[in-house]
């Protein structure tokens, strides 16, 4: 008979925690969770800024070319799974004892394997991103050039003509700049300046 030898109790834990030791080094490098100290505002900030951009402004157009019974039926169901996926991503955070799902590639990862993982969530991941970026740039470029033109009306820097390319440049500009901070703490006065102007949009054209 051969004999087996199985590491011993020592070791394993040993082992384990030179793990958490290594995991928690990795936690403290990567910008999403060196700093755990948000206060619950900057979160409201954060979260309006999200949901009050692009989809409540479009919510309008889609409502008038829908109707009101298929427009609310949307709009409910909408609701329903938007609330069950937050519900699934808060309960699938910590459902490993020891283990903290931060970023969705890991989730992917969890759930497909190590390398499938990767390839069903990060692409999905870039395109939204790339996606948005563009979007966003362009949208941010044709507001500065249309602020421009409401500010120089009737003066002399109306004659200028600038290209809606070179406004399109300056918001990518200062959006590189913002992409470079740490965390969400360090843009919470900028979602606030983004939470103040949507809510004064809306409830300009509520009342």
């Amino acid at each position: 008979m051969v004999a087996t030898q199985t590491p011993s109790n020592g070791k394993l834990k040993t082992n384990t925690r030179e793990n958490l030791k290594r995991q928690k080094e990795i936690d403290d490098w990567l910008p999403i969770t060196s700093e755990r100290n948000a206060k619950w505002w900057y979160s409201a900030f954060h979260n309006v800024t999200a949901m009050v951009g692009a989809g409540v402004l479009g919510l309008p157009f889609a409502m008038s070319q829908l109707g009101w019974g298929p427009g609310v039926a949307i709009l409910v169901l909408s609701w329903i799974i938007t609330l069950y996926t937050l519900w699934q991503m808060v309960e699938m955070h910590e459902m490993v004892p020891g283990k903290r799902f931060d970023r969705y590639h890991e989730l992917g990862q969890h759930a497909f394997g190590e390398k499938l993982g990767l390839w069903i969530v990060v692409p999905q991941q870039l395109i939204v991103e790339v996606g948005v970026d563009i979007v966003y740039m362009v949208t941010g470029g044709k507001s500065l050039k249309q602020f421009h033109d409401i500010v120089c009306a009737n003066k002399k820097c109306a004659n200028d003509k600038i290209k809606t390319t070179y406004f399109i440049m300056i918001f990518a500009s200062v959006h590189f700049v913002l992409s470079h901070l740490p965390n969400f703490n360090s843009i919470a006065g900028v979602s606030l300046a983004a939470a103040v102007m949507s809510l004064r949009f809306i409830f300009h054209y509520l009342l």
